[in-house]
């Protein structure tokens, strides 16, 4: 439990600190820092039960876009100061790394393998992305039905 504290810490932090290094403005620092955390802890989470690392990293960027929509709307500010920060714990950088120097070193059945999980973990993340447009996309259209059914119903009302 202490471990998984400690990561979330860690993950905040570099999340703004990558903020910080893409020029993020400062008043959605601390809220790309947030939704980071709470997508590695979906992440962590999907992980500690053993569902796979591209379910995981599914489930962690369908959270980031869906958060970062939401943190957007709320700040005034462009969606890609929210998603990009937050997702830098999800980035296959280790297996991609592993990949190019089994390459090197002449392993290229091992190469193979990390490609393929470099290319899973990509393509799940990218359909996260993809779902969680999805989502919002819905949940406007049902704001915007509801809101509307609303003023119809009430239009006479004069309190309102």
């Amino acid at each position: 439990m202490l471990n998984l504290i400690m990561d979330l810490i860690l993950t905040y932090i570099g999340t703004v600190t990558f903020g910080i290094l893409l020029n993020v403005p400062r008043r959605g620092l601390n809220i790309g820092g947030w939704i980071g955390a709470l997508s590695f802890l979906f992440y962590r989470l999907c992980m500690m039960a053993n569902m796979g690392i591209a379910f995981a990293n599914l489930v962690g960027a369908l959270i980031i876009g869906i958060l970062s929509m939401q943190a957007a709307r709320y700040k005034k500010m462009p969606v890609i100061n929210f998603n990009i920060p937050a997702l830098v714990p999800f980035v296959p950088g280790g297996q991609a790394y592993q990949m190019v120097k089994n390459f090197a070193l002449g392993n290229v059945s091992e190469a193979i393998s990390f490609l393929l999980q470099v290319m899973i973990i990509s393509g799940s993340i990218a359909f996260g992305f993809l779902l969680a447009e999805m989502v919002n996309r819905v949940q406007a259209r049902v704001m915007l039905a509801l809101s509307s059914r609303w003023r119809h119903e009430h239009r006479h009302n004069p309190r309102l």
